[in-house]
């Protein structure tokens, strides 16, 4: 019989599957259908850039309100709520200012992200933190993965109106569940000062990996979530193939998180695996732009999968390794603020390159930080051996 703990843990992954399900399942398609609607790929940057700027100014906020209170709950059942009621606007007004005020709506929802991981990883231990991290964006992974599977078979056929309602429906059934989840109770020690919690933004090892997040994250929503939607247009493809694209970076985004959270991660030190996936995405991002195949753009997606599945967890839980218990929804915060603005930015300084350039320079541009992000990852890895000669790295 599965004790209360296990079913708590189960719930709160469900509960995930349907919150990002409801924010991405309009996503495959929200490129093509602004750029379909006669808006600029400028302003079609800054809509899908807007879903980054209310995670970059609440992110850390709500944090310090989680590490207060440790009202979880709380935070699961708002950002719920929002992730649905943001598609109320695409649904209303489906046009530019429709999906602009959506975004920041979803992305309102997304900055409540570090409620559901700290609820979560909190039921392992530390020495199981890799895992859970990546057991919790796998099933992050897999409600994009549906989501992306739903639009793609549907697409063609209900149109974004229809599409907008699932993610409605997804985003209330997430929140329905949230009201089942346990209510979190704050621990009985000394009261801690918000200036107190704000000092884990001086830890080199947080702020390292949150930039590197930050590359990772602006990458994968300028190419995956944007742009190449609009390489594969270009060369001929349809909605359905789009959608298929899709999938593919989604599922392998899955089956590579899922990989992390078993022995498959020992085959390489975690700082390995980080400068190398980052100089894969580097290779993906000069490819896609000077492909001249359908098929070897699907093919290519496989690359970012591996970003999103194994290096985004260990970005992640590489950027908590230092931090005390109590403070880590303020270091989650912050982490998850920084890696926001690159959702922000890249993909506003990428349609701006698009526009005014070329995609392939947009792509270039890509590419270049990526190769800067392998650069660091690779340096700090082996200063870090340099360090500690004796020890393994892990």
């Amino acid at each position: 019989m599965e004790t209360t703990q296990t079913r708590q843990t189960s719930l709160i992954l469900w509960i995930v599957v349907f919150f990002w399900f409801a924010q991405y399942v309009y996503v495959p398609y929200q490129t093509t259908y602004l750029l379909l609607s006669h808006v600029s790929s400028n302003l079609v940057g800054v809509i899908i850039g807007a879903y980054g700027i209310s995670q970059l100014f609440l992110r850390l906020p709500v944090g310090v309100l989680a590490d207060l209170s440790s009202n979880h709950r709380l935070f699961i059942i708002l950002g719920s709520f929002f992730a649905g009621a943001a598609s109320l606007f695409r649904i209303f007004l489906p046009a530019d200012i429709g999906f602009l005020i959506a975004n920041i709506l979803s992305g309102i929802a997304s900055a409540t992200w570090i409620s559901f991981m700290i609820l979560y990883m909190g039921s392992f231990t530390k020495g199981d933190q890799t895992r859970a991290t990546s057991k919790i964006i796998m099933a992050n992974n897999a409600g994009m993965l549906l989501g992306f599977i739903t639009s793609t078979f549907l697409y063609d056929s209900v149109g974004m109106l229809i599409i907008c309602t699932f993610s409605l429906a997804a985003g209330l059934i997430a929140c329905i569940l949230s009201f089942f989840l346990h209510a979190t109770k704050p621990s009985i020690q000394p009261k801690i000062r918000v200036i107190d919690l704000l000092q884990v933004i001086k830890d080199k090892n947080l702020l390292l990996y949150s930039c590197l997040a930050l590359v990772q994250q602006g990458v994968q929503m300028s190419t995956t979530m944007s742009f190449t939607n609009q390489v594969i247009q270009d060369l001929g493809a349809t909605n359905r193939v789009i959608g298929f694209s899709s999938i593919i970076y989604m599922l392998s985004a899955v089956l590579f998180a899922k990989l992390a959270s078993t022995k498959f991660l020992q085959l390489c030190t975690k700082k390995q695996w980080i400068y190398s996936s980052f100089l894969l995405l580097g290779i993906y991002c000069l490819l896609v732009p000077q492909s001249s195949s359908i098929f070897i753009v699907c093919f290519l997606q496989v690359i970012p999968g591996i970003g999103t599945g194994v290096l985004f967890s260990l970005l992640t839980s590489e950027a908590l390794q230092s931090i005390p218990l109590r403070k880590r929804s303020t270091a989650l915060g912050f982490f998850q603020a920084i890696y926001a603005s690159g959702m922000t930015i890249f993909p506003v300084i990428s349609g701006g390159i698009y526009d005014q350039l070329s995609m392939k320079a947009a792509f270039l541009f890509l590419a270049g930080t990526c190769f800067t992000a392998f650069f660091i990852s690779l340096v700090y890895s082996c200063k870090g051996e340099g360090k500690s000669p004796k020890k393994k790295v892990s």
